[in-house]
């Protein structure tokens, strides 16, 4: 049922209109149906009746010919038995008419019953129903007693339900279906549209660029909403700026005291100790660009440019190599790629260093598949329980349970990797290798 109800707010209002109005046809239809028939049977009973009156006052006055007892029959019993269908109203209503043209009659018995069955209770002396056709259907027999063992019987078919109710019912339904649908598929768009606008907005949203505000239009409540969001977003790119001059003047602030600490370090005698002075105050100052660079990833100043892909990740290789560290790279064909290429070298670094530090070897492939380019790094390291893959990606995480403690780092290269390269519109994932070590795979659209 799921999958049959349409998704957008102009179809649902279409398809609630549809289900009202076929339940308001379909019990339009039973009343119609219902009165037709009721029409016919009051219709069908006063013919009945009247026939029967006609019968009984030229049988009482002698008239008696064949020919005026046409239609009608003469029996010492009434042909109605207790067992069939009896019908107290129209005996009520027979005895009623008979009683205003004065016609005194005895007993007076009604009923319906199929027209082949009556037949056969009659003799051949007179036919109530001459035609073939008529003998299919059901019948109204009204008999009355005039006197002892004399008994009149007239009798009236009812009409076979009439295929023009139902041809005409099926006509306006498509009529109305035709109208109210088209009028609710316009309305519901007209609604649907300003939403559709709104959607779209939060979705394109972007810091690096001011947005412009989305037309108030659609119903009041709609344009209540629109003027929400065109305040919200107003707001939130309000703090993200003032969220990048506070860390723009954070990180100004703390390079001058680390600088200073640098400088001092020099003036330390104890070589081992100056040494290890020196290495937190890199790590420190590392670890403040990493911030920075993460906080700043809204707004980048780099223009995006189209760069050899393969190019990049050897060059990226090689400077690791130049450390002596176990880098290689797949050869590959020439692949450009829209980026910001000092910032991917930064992810792709990142990544790099990941696979060194906890896997001793890094090897790089690049290649193309499904309109995006793609960047693998594999190491050899321990891997990372399942549960914990998308929480590496967490700013400031560390796996200390897999990865050594002796390695060091922030726990910000990834968060930074995957940032880059979202912003980028691509996406950057985690899996277990099945021969051992981990794999990343960077994706980025062409």
């Amino acid at each position: 049922m799921k999958r049959l109800w349409p998704k957008s707010l102009g179809a649902q209002l279409a398809m609630v209109l549809a289900l009202a109005l076929g339940v308001a046809q379909a019990v339009n239809f039973v009343l119609l149906l219902q009165a037709t028939k009721r029409q016919t049977y009051v219709q069908t009973a006063t013919l009945a009746v009247a026939r029967l009156a006609e019968a009984v006052q030229r049988t009482r006055t002698g008239q008696t010919t064949p020919e005026m007892l046409r239609g009608s029959i003469a029996s010492t019993v009434s042909p109605i038995r207790p067992e069939m269908e009896l019908l107290p109203d129209v005996e009520s209503y027979a005895r009623e008419t008979l009683s205003q043209v004065s016609v005194p009659v005895g007993e007076i018995r009604a009923a319906e019953v199929p027209a082949r069955e009556f037949q056969v209770q009659v003799d051949d002396k007179g036919r109530l129903l001459r035609k073939a056709a008529v003998l299919e259907r059901r019948i109204i027999v009204a008999s009355a007693e005039i006197g002892p063992k004399r008994w009149i019987t007239t009798a009236a078919p009812l009409p076979p339900l009439h295929l023009g109710v139902f041809v005409g019912l099926i006509f306006q339904t498509f009529v109305l279906y035709g109208f109210v649908l088209l009028a609710a598929l316009y309305i519901g768009g007209r609604l649907a549209q300003p939403l559709a606008e709104l959607r779209l907005a939060a979705e394109r949203f972007d810091r690096r660029a001011t947005p412009a505000p989305i037309e108030e239009r659609g119903p009041a409540d709609i344009q209540l909403l629109i003027a929400a969001f065109n305040a919200m977003r107003t707001r939130i790119v309000a703090m993200l700026d003032e969220k990048d001059r506070m860390l723009g003047a954070i990180g100004h602030d703390l390079r001058t005291p680390l600088a200073s600490l640098r400088v001092r370090t020099e003036l330390v005698e104890d070589e081992g100790e100056r040494a290890r002075m020196a290495v937190t105050i890199d790590d420190m100052n590392k670890t403040l660009d990493d911030i920075l660079s993460l906080a700043r990833l809204g707004r980048p100043s780099e223009p995006e440019q189209r760069v050899d892909l393969p190019a990049l990740a050897e060059s990226v290789a090689e400077e690791f190599e130049d450390l002596g560290a176990d880098v290689s790279v797949e050869e590959t064909d020439r692949l450009t790629v829209p980026m910001r290429p000092n910032l991917i070298k930064r992810a792709l670094r990142n990544l790099i260093e990941n696979a060194l530090k906890y896997g001793e070897r890094a090897r790089v492939r690049v290649y193309h598949e499904d309109g995006c380019a793609l960047v693998e790094v594999d190491d050899d390291g321990p891997g990372i329980p399942e549960e914990d893959i998308d929480r590496m990606f967490e700013a400031f995480t560390r796996l200390e349970a897999s990865r050594s403690r002796d390695t060091g780092g922030s726990g910000l290269g990834l968060a930074l990797a995957r940032a880059i390269v979202e912003a980028h519109g691509g996406s950057l994932t985690l899996a277990n290798r099945e021969a051992g070590g981990l794999r990343a795979v960077m994706k980025l659209p062409l």
